[in-house]
């Protein structure tokens, strides 16, 4: 069993996060210019078993998707043609910009430090990714009940 990625996709910034081997903890790991993030996942998938791609999905608060999913849907044509033996799961990433701030702020990040912006996209990714563990888990309960 491979690990599972998280990218909160943006149009100058992209925010990845990954699971330990055992998928229990999600953790934040790089932010890479948007137009390099394909070839860092290339790289990592060279060197990291990964079976799930997670990519957080923006919708509005009616449900309906956002204006920039005009953006991402290009990404996720090209992930699926690249990686064809990959999961792609899409995530509502609907408040984790304003999550990760407010977890920014309550770990005592410094204000200077929380100018950079990379910080929040790589903790957006690891509550996309966090939310995608579990409702997996929620899902398996739900299976081994039956």
């Amino acid at each position: 069993m491979g690990r599972v990625i998280a990218i909160d996709y943006g149009r100058k910034r992209t925010g990845i996060a990954v699971t330990d081997i055992n998928r229990m903890i999600a953790s934040p790991l790089v932010t890479v210019r948007s137009d390099e993030a394909v070839n860092f996942l290339s790289g990592y998938f060279a060197s990291e078993e990964v079976d799930v791609i997670v990519v957080g999905y923006p919708k509005q608060m009616n449900n309906k998707p956002s204006e920039a999913v005009k953006y991402i849907d290009p990404f996720l044509r090209r992930l699926r043609k690249l990686f064809p033996g990959k999961k792609l799961v899409l995530e509502d990433e609907r408040l984790t910009t304003v999550m990760s701030m407010k977890a920014i702020i309550e770990g005592g990040v410094k204000k200077k430090e929380r100018m950079d912006k990379s910080l929040a996209d790589k903790i957006s990714a690891s509550l996309i990714l966090r939310s995608y563990l579990e409702k997996s888990g929620m899902e398996k309960t739900k299976a081994e009940k039956k």
